[in-house]
């Protein structure tokens, strides 16, 4: 496992965060590093870009949804043969699920996985008090290892100096570098379209651009010192959740494409694990639901970007209707729910045929509709979680589901805004808005491929 990681942190959302990791990640891959990413919290876009740079899938990293040892596990599972590992925060450094203390925050991961922290300082704007800024950031919490400062948005060089000054006699870190103000790398919005421009390649010159960027105002060489830690020590190895349990004797479809991208590769793992054999396909590009499989596992993703493309696919809504309807095990999650209902209706007000298999239909909106984490209990029939199983994930969406008629609800979540019923259960489909992580409560996985194995036996 890479004896370099550290954690880039902010003092808050804006900071610079992604735009640094990314360069610092082309960089290091520039100089022939095997580079490892990873992402705090839920966060599914913010990974595809460290995938593209590193050519390695980033992982997150989130300790409200998990354990801590399963945090250190999956860090230690996705760094094993990397030379430096990079931890891209989330919001700012001590951020999380409480404002009374660290719960899910960077500053958590980063004391779980024993990382030293980058802190990214906005200086817009000051000068000496950039130093107070960071004193307090080192103050809160004595836990954290915060070994160093990046400069972000300052004005010139001169500007620079002053920053590094203060910061470096006053906090006893140094200041390894920084990146100026008035520069043309914001990086392209994090729209929509951001999943296929990745994978065909269209930012690689615009990673490029940063890598020589950040080589040139931030010293590569001290931030590989400063980042040099103790190995991790792996938990009980025979306990792993990577570890394989049992023969994969049943197939599990699993749609994956520009319009369903939302997997946690922990899931998939935990899936194949188990004894599943993953079948992958593409709605998109027109192919059908694969035969000789016995589950069905549709994530989220953008399938409102992409309705008029799949509403005329109507083989494929076909292949997956039919199979749904005969009882086959299903876990559609946003996006694949979504697409499982009647039709999605787009903000220009155009409405586009679906699947067809949940009453009911799905209505985008041009504000937020739900954000947040959940604790998830299935229930009266809900096979995944049967009563007194707990499991974590979150919401993240900008539609509703308008029922067509009385439903099953599926799942009882709680977030900050309290309980609710939420999803539907519908034969041996389980759809909802809500994103599970597998690694939160494993035992859903094994329900999942029981429901799978019985219908394929009774087949």
């Amino acid at each position: 496992m890479s004896t370099h990681r550290f954690v880039i942190a902010g003092t808050g959302s804006g900071v610079g965060k992604t735009t640094i990791t990314i360069g610092l990640m082309a960089a290091y891959k520039k100089r022939g590093l095997n580079v490892q990413g990873f992402k705090c919290g839920p966060d599914y876009i913010d990974p595809t870009y460290h995938t593209a740079v590193t050519k390695r899938v980033s992982r997150n990293l989130d300790s409200w949804m998990l354990s801590p040892e399963i945090v250190k596990e999956i860090f230690i599972h996705a760094s094993r043969d990397a030379d430096v590992s990079i931890v891209e925060g989330v919001m700012g450094f001590y951020d999380g699920k409480d404002p009374r203390n660290n719960r899910g925050s960077t500053a958590e991961i980063s004391t779980i996985i024993n990382a030293p922290v980058i802190l990214v300082v906005n200086c817009a704007s000051m000068a000496r008090s950039a130093a107070a800024i960071v004193k307090g950031f080192q103050a809160l919490d004595p836990n954290v290892n915060i070994v160093a400062c990046i400069a972000n948005r300052v004005g010139s060089i001169g500007h620079f100096q002053i920053v590094k000054t203060a910061i470096e006699q006053e906090c006893q870190i140094p200041v390894i570098g920084y990146l100026l103000k008035e520069q043309d790398i914001e990086i392209p919005e994090r729209h929509l379209g951001l999943i296929p421009t990745i994978e065909r390649g269209e930012l690689n010159s615009f990673f490029d651009k940063l890598g020589q960027l950040i080589e040139k105002t931030i010293d590569l060489d001290k931030l590989l010192e400063v980042s040099k830690a103790d190995p991790l020590v792996a938990p009980n190895s025979a306990s792993s959740i990577f570890v394989q349990s049992k023969k994969q004797d049943v197939r599990i479809a699993v749609a994956k494409d520009a319009a369903f991208n939302f997997y946690y590769k922990e899931n998939l793992e935990l899936l194949e694990a188990k004894g599943a054999e993953l079948v992958y396909f593409s709605p998109l590009k027109g192919e059908k639901l694969p035969d000789n499989v016995h589950g069905l596992y549709i994530g989220g993703g953008f399938p409102e970007e992409y309705a008029e493309e799949l509403s005329e696919m109507i083989a494929v809504k076909q292949s997956i209707k039919q199979r749904v309807e005969n009882g086959m095990p299903t876990l559609a999650e946003c996006g694949g729910f979504m697409y499982l209902t009647e039709s999605i209706e787009t903000t220009n007000g155009k409405i586009f045929p679906m699947v067809g298999f949940l009453p009911g239909r799905i209505k985008m909106q041009n504000k937020l509709a739900a954000l947040g984490y959940r604790e998830i209990r299935g229930e009266n029939g809900n096979y995944l979680l049967p009563e007194g199983f707990v499991a974590k994930g979150h919401e993240f969406h900008y539609s509703t589901y308008e029922a067509n008629g009385p439903i099953r609800f599926a799942f009882s979540i709680k977030g900050m805004k309290g309980s609710q019923k939420e999803g539907i259960i519908n034969k041996n489909v389980i759809a909802g808005y809500t994103h599970f992580h597998f690694a939160s409560c494993p035992e859903v996985v094994g329900n999942f491929l029981t429901k799978c194995r019985e219908w394929k036996n009774s087949g």
